[in-house]
């Protein structure tokens, strides 16, 4: 069903095994014990913002001026609700370790996109396995000691669903559909179901500031969700593998008798070929949208 990575997504595989998975999760704990968790929660936020200035200003990712405002209620938001004035927001060198932690996530973010088209199970499987066990013969080279056999199972089952495993996989086909900046944007929500987290498991109260962050937070959702961006755009002529359907204005090619049936939802993988095309339709910074934009002339709606 999914196209498995190739020769050419090999500097991709190793730059998100190398930042997102070795580097950030490294630094993000050497950091975390000289930091307080308020200011901690705080300084993560800064993931959304270095994603989307890494995704325009070197990919070259087009993100309207709705984007913008999005990713500055989301943020907002999420700066109303981590915030703590008795906690203090003093740069000290693991505070600066976490904004280190978050530009290696944004790094891996955008590196992931490159990967986007390919089978997210086994993109995620690849850099899992390389990172952890780098990382685990760091640990044991400096003398950690391994954790007991219920420690370790806890630990990997959080970590599937929250971290490396089902969290990863989803995050990479986000970025295949919608893109690396407005992926990472969205990704700025999570400290919102932090808190909504927390009152399902303590029964507290929120503080004020959280009827506060969650109206400017739906705002910002919304204005991420509701983006509509059409303009005439050309396709250039190109070859490549990835999982589609034949519904999608794009994937209008023949077929030969070796490639394989389409699944039950309609789709399938095989190598395909794409003539050179203009047209005008919806769309976001998919795999099939990475063209360059003008600022006038009507580029966005």
């Amino acid at each position: 069903m999914e196209a498995p990575p190739g020769r050419s997504e090999i500097p991709w595989l190793i730059g998100v095994t190398l930042f997102g998975g070795l580097l950030a999760p490294v630094t993000l704990v050497y950091s975390l014990p000289g930091t307080p968790a308020a200011t901690a929660a705080l300084l993560l936020n800064f993931e959304a913002v270095a994603t989307t200035v890494i995704a325009t200003a070197v990919f070259r990712e087009w993100v309207s001026h709705r984007v913008w405002v999005a990713l500055g209620c989301i943020t907002a938001s999420c700066i109303l609700l981590t915030w703590n004035p008795a906690g203090g927001l003093g740069l000290s060198l693991p505070a600066l370790g976490i904004l280190l932690t978050c530009l290696f996530w944004a790094v891996d973010n955008n590196l992931g996109q490159r990967l986007s088209a390919k089978d997210p199970l086994l993109v995620i499987s690849i850099k899992g396995i390389g990172a952890g066990t780098v990382t685990l013969l760091v640990a044991l080279a400096a003398g950690e000691m391994l954790p007991g056999p219920a420690t370790a199972a806890a630990a990997m089952v959080v970590g599937f669903l929250c971290y490396g495993g089902l969290t990863s996989i989803l995050f990479l086909l986000a970025l295949r559909g919608i893109g690396a900046a407005r992926a990472g944007s969205l990704l700025a929500i999570s400290p919102f179901f932090g808190v909504l987290f927390s009152l399902l498991l303590f029964a507290e109260l929120p503080a004020g500031a959280f009827y506060v962050a969650l109206p400017v937070m739906a705002l910002g959702a919304w204005l991420m969700v509701s983006e509509e961006h059409s303009h005439p755009h050309r396709h250039p002529a190109t070859v490549h593998e990835h999982r589609h359907r034949h519904d999608d204005l794009h994937h209008d090619h023949d077929h030969e008798a070796g490639d394989p049936p389409l699944s039950a939802a309609g789709e399938h993988s095989h190598v395909h070929a794409h003539a050179e095309l203009d047209h005008e339709h919806p769309h976001q910074p998919d795999i099939h949208h990475r063209h360059l934009h003008r600022r006038s002339g009507g580029m966005e709606k």
